[in-house]
């Protein structure tokens, strides 16, 4: 009786001591309380922004991470701005009046009146916010089965039905920043960076077939098609401005 006692009670330890250690790694992992994510390994800063729905740019900015914006498994990165002191008004404002005293006063310039040549500076198509959703292409062939959504827990992208192994495109032309399977419900997940704005994720592959910082080009096969994270093959596709998700179908070309 005594042994089934000392046995039950190690048992009851060891779950015990499961269950700590469980909670002791989720914490380290989202520490939502003080806004605090702790990097894993194979984490990068465009995978963790894009976890939390954050546009990168800021998330570098609050976390004094510069380009090529490198992170290190362990390292504490803050998820939320960080809070404004008197002493940051005290040194902005100070700022201000320095500069104010050392503007330079102000001359006035005569105008020419003999005909001069107007310099006309031609926008880059590539580059302009109001042509970029031209340069997208459709990242595989299939069915949409699964809508963008803005409610509350709703699709962040579109699903591409398909047959295992297909071929996945990148959409436009940029640099991945992410390539693996550390994101919970994307499976296999690429994500590019195509602009300071726009970002695109493939997820639920089956094979990734480009590596964090290689670049890509439209129409380039990146990955097959396979149904990791899902019960059934298709591509989770997202396309992200400024860290929040768009309707692809705005973007995609129609078919």
């Amino acid at each position: 009786m005594l042994k089934r006692l000392s046995i039950i009670k190690c048992i009851t330890l060891i779950f015990f001591i499961a269950a700590c250690a469980s909670n002791q790694s989720s914490r380290v992992y989202y520490d939502y309380d003080h806004g605090y994510h702790t990097v894993l390994i194979g984490e990068t800063l465009y995978s963790i922004a894009w976890r939390h729905g954050l546009d990168y740019k800021k998330l570098a900015s609050w976390n004094n991470v510069r380009p090529p914006y490198t992170i290190y498994a362990g390292q504490r990165i803050r998820l939320t701005a960080p809070a404004v002191t008197s002493k940051t008004y005290a040194s902005k404002s100070k700022a201000t009046q320095s500069a104010k005293k050392s503007k330079p006063k102000q001359t006035t310039v005569k105008k020419n009146t003999s005909n001069t040549t107007k310099k006309v500076v031609k926008k880059d198509k590539t580059t302009s916010q109001k042509n970029i959703k031209h340069v997208w292409r459709w990242p595989t062939k299939g069915k949409v089965v699964s809508s963008y959504s803005t409610k509350v827990g709703g699709n962040k992208g579109i699903d591409i039905a398909g047959k295992v192994g297909q071929p996945v495109y990148a959409a436009s032309n940029g640099k991945v920043v992410y390539s693996g399977n550390g994101l919970s419900g994307y499976g296999n997940l690429i994500i590019v960076k195509h602009s300071e704005q726009y970002l695109s994720a493939y997820a639920h592959n089956r094979k990734l077939l480009v590596n964090e910082g290689g670049t890509v080009e439209r129409g380039q096969k990146i990955a097959e098609l396979g149904k990791s994270g899902t019960s059934a093959p298709k591509l989770h596709f997202e396309i992200r401005r400024n860290g929040k998700p768009v309707d692809p179908l705005k973007y995609l070309p129609k078919n």
